[in-house]
């Protein structure tokens, strides 16, 4: 298997180091990844400004100034030859559940991998210490896919418990929750007294209920939910167009 590894977090961050190292147990990996943190930055591509591969100690490339949709992009595209199996993207430091996907690179670097073609998995750790644990989730539904390719255009979005491996209860296929809107800015001055803003907190949880990724995470389970990139809503196609129907805009013209 060859594996075309990002994240959000950087080349240097514990998740990927030590996602890199069990995956290249039984796997050819390459890790492309973005030189600083680039958390938060969805599925934004570089188009204004070239960018710059660097080549680490170890073989890892690290993207100067780049986002993960950018490393993804390159690492298929030119990075990486033969070009990889797979996609994979994490292990973030920190929970990618719920409305978070919204925003979360590490979900955005899969994304982009099944926009190319490939399958393509997001690991999230729900916490900042037992990244041993959601290395060995990934390898172990990683040789499942070796051995039972998995028939779906689907992203699998996976958030693992920071519990060691032991106390881990299971998985369990979830949908996405949702999360209260936030609302939190944290105003601040810089030294000649201007005001700086941070974007503040997620908000709390709103949908919490049984069959969310928020719910099984919270249970001790691993939470795999399957996304899609295509973002139609299909259902409502029927009730937009009676709406325009009746609302007469063709006529405003």
């Amino acid at each position: 298997m060859r594996i075309l590894l990002s994240n959000d977090d950087g080349v240097h961050a514990p998740g990927i180091q030590a996602l890199a190292k069990a995956l290249r147990e039984f796997a050819t990996v390459q890790v492309v990844a973005p030189d600083r943190n680039r958390s938060g930055a969805s599925n934004s591509l570089t188009l204004e400004t070239p960018l710059r591969a660097l080549n680490l100690p170890g073989g890892d490339i690290a993207v100067q100034m780049g986002t993960p949709t950018d490393c993804v992009y390159l690492g298929v595209n030119a990075l990486m030859r033969p070009r990889p199996d797979i996609v994979v993207s994490g292990i973030n430091a920190g929970p990618n559940l719920g409305d978070d996907v919204i925003y979360s690179g590490t979900v955005a670097a899969a994304m982009e991998g099944r926009h190319l073609g490939f399958p393509a998995l997001a690991v999230s750790l729900n916490g900042l210490t037992h990244y041993e644990t959601a290395a060995k989730v990934t390898c172990a539904i990683l040789r499942a896919l070796t051995q039972e390719p998995l028939r779906t255009s689907r992203i699998l979005n996976i958030n693992v418990p920071d519990l060691p491996i032991e106390q881990i209860k299971g998985i369990r296929i979830t949908r996405c929750g949702s999360r209260h809107p936030a609302d939190q800015v944290i105003v601040q001055q810089d030294p000649r007294g201007n005001p700086v803003y941070w974007i503040g907190p997620p908000g709390e949880k709103c949908d919490a209920g049984p069959d969310t990724d928020f719910a099984a995470v919270d249970a001790g389970y691993v939470s795999v939910t399957p996304l899609q990139v295509d973002l139609t809503a299909y259902n409502a196609h029927d009730v937009v167009s009676g709406w325009l129907s009746r609302a007469g805009v063709e006529n405003q013209w």
